[in-house]
């Protein structure tokens, strides 16, 4: 048992220890073990056979212990329950998260995988696409063994059954959120969780194959008792996703409501949600089939604060003037417009007028005119962090307009937009609390400008790329949006911007622009070049 721990902390302590009264090891010598045989034989000398440092965790409580296992990553946590039987079982018994292979062969693994993991409350079960998935036998005894599970991940598990989740739920009536992805069970699984699991707070169900039946109409999900607590409500590329109609509607207490790639028209299922569950705080529609209709149902939520509406391609100004309107509470909107000009300054400006508390905006593939981003600028104060892309209007006038006004913007994200180094220039002056810019596939901006900028504001990070030999073209996904106020999210669209116009015949610079990069030549140029290189390589 003479291994030694596997973090520095340990080591640090023992050398602290040493020479505090201890004699040091001899050059050359062995390391004695942290963990002595003597102890694991059952002495309490605290020492180790060679009478050297003592083991400084001997009368350490379990639960200090387990706190310290807490603290680690997962493979210092393994190596930890290496060293001993007392860290084999405290490193166990401290274990609540645990991701497992979910194929057919962990079956006969359960009883003594789940024998050592015993207080585990949060499990993952993945499984590879190409390899047989557990079970009803090896879900129903992972439920029998943990009786405490409040989380449930599932992917890939195609061979479970509604017979198999329902017994499952039998069991953890204590779940609260649950995922699962590219399952094969139905509507009879999921509605027998609902029944079962009355503290259910959030459901993620996405690809779930059993719902798509052979063209008949499909079996209603919800409400059951978890709608009384259910707050997130989360359906991803379903077939027939509206089939969850009724647990959307009857969920009175929710909160979130996203929506991602599901076929079928959700304009009726929206106002009925609106109706009975009008407290909710965030939306996110995204390639759904939903028009004006819907967003006027989405105003009547008047606590809305979060609202995406990405590749929608029916809503219009009218839409989103209503939800501007009635929504003053909103805090965060995010507008995909697929380069369809259906949204732009009519409703951008209702959104100025009467969302005084917006905090960030992200506009892709709309094209916004000086009008409005003045009236953005000038009225929503709070604004932190503004994203402009692929957008024909946003041009250097437009630059120029909001860094006079903007004066709480910290992160500024401009992509695949017609300015140049003269309209960034107004960077250097404007935008107070500027902390962060990202410039990406503008061809106008080039590197000795961002070397300028920096040398004139060191504070401020600045993140060029200029896409000349990339693909112009942005994308949105539903994993890149950061809430929690610090991290500006990945700002990215599909559509293609290959073609953007500038609003002049190139991208020529001032004379006074110039002179000021007149010491940007020779080995500076060449900095410049490690650094795009090095910015492509931590943001890509």
């Amino acid at each position: 048992m003479g291994q030694s721990a596997s973090t520095a902390s340990f080591q640090a302590r023992r050398d602290s220890t040493s020479a505090h009264g201890h004699h040091r090891r001899p050059a050359g010598s062995k390391p004695s073990p942290l963990v002595s045989p003597t102890m694991l034989a059952g002495g309490t000398d605290g020492r180790d056979a060679t009478g050297d440092a003592p083991d400084c965790t001997s009368h350490l409580p379990d639960e200090c212990l387990a706190w310290v296992f807490q603290c680690l990553g997962t493979g210092d946590r393994k190596r930890c329950s290496l060293v001993c039987r007392r860290w084999l079982a405290v490193e166990g018994q401290s274990r609540h998260r645990l991701s497992l292979s979910a194929r057919a062969d962990l079956l006969p693994l359960v009883t003594s995988l789940f024998s050592r993991f015993d207080s585990v409350t949060k499990l993952a079960l993945k499984c590879d696409r190409r390899s047989a998935s557990i079970g009803d036998e090896a879900l129903v005894l992972i439920s029998l063994r943990c009786r405490n599970l409040t989380r449930l991940k599932l992917r890939a598990c195609r061979d479970l059954t509604d017979a198999g989740i329902a017994n499952f739920a039998k069991n953890c009536r204590g779940l609260k959120k649950l995922s699962c992805g590219s399952c094969t069970f139905g509507a009879r699984g999921m509605n027998a969780v609902l029944d079962s699991c009355a503290s259910l707070e959030e459901l993620s169900v996405k690809r779930l194959r059993g719902l798509a039946g052979d063209g008949a109409a499909a079996e209603p999900i919800g409400p059951g008792v978890a709608a009384v607590s259910l707050k997130i409500i989360c359906l991803k590329e379903l077939y027939n996703g509206q089939c969850f109609g009724p647990l959307i509607i009857g969920s009175r207490n929710l909160r979130t409501l996203r929506l991602f790639r599901c076929s079928g028209e959700w304009d009726k299922l929206l106002q009925l949600m609106a109706y009975e569950a009008n407290g909710v705080v965030e939306i996110h529609l995204e390639k759904l089939q939903v028009s004006d209709t819907g967003l006027a149902a989405i105003s009547n939520c008047p606590d809305l604060e979060i609202l995406h509406l990405v590749k929608t391609v029916e809503c219009t100004n009218l839409g989103l003037v209503s939800v501007a309107e009635r929504c003053k509470l909103l805090r965060k909107l995010h507008i995909d417009g697929c380069k369809a000009n259906r949204i732009g300054d009519e409703g951008l400006i209702a959104v100025a007028k009467h969302c005084p508390n917006l905090q960030e905006l992200v506009l892709i593939g709309v094209n916004p005119t000086k009008s409005s981003l003045d009236s953005l600028a000038s009225n929503c104060q709070n604004l932190e962090r503004l994203a402009l892309c692929g957008s024909d209007t946003v041009g250097d006038v437009e630059i120029s307009c909001i860094a006079e006004k903007c004066i709480a913007l910290k992160k500024l994200c401009i992509k695949s937009c017609p300015v140049s180094n003269d309209g960034m220039e107004a960077l250097a002056n404007g935008f107070p609390n500027l902390v962060k810019v990202k410039v990406k596939k503008c061809r106008g901006v080039t590197c000795e400008f961002a070397e300028w900028l920096r040398a004139i504001r060191g504070s401020l990070a600045v993140s060029l790329d200029s896409g000349e030999h990339e693909n112009a073209d942005v994308s949105t996904s539903e994993g890149g949006v950061q809430d929690n106020g610090v991290e500006f999210p990945p700002v990215v669209s599909q559509q293609a911007a290959a073609n953007i116009a500038s609003s002049s015949s190139g991208p020529t610079r001032s004379s006074s622009f110039k002179s000021r990069l007149g010491m940007l030549s020779g080995k500076n140029l060449v900095a410049c070049t490690f650094r795009r290189w090095s910015n492509d390589s931590k943001l890509s």
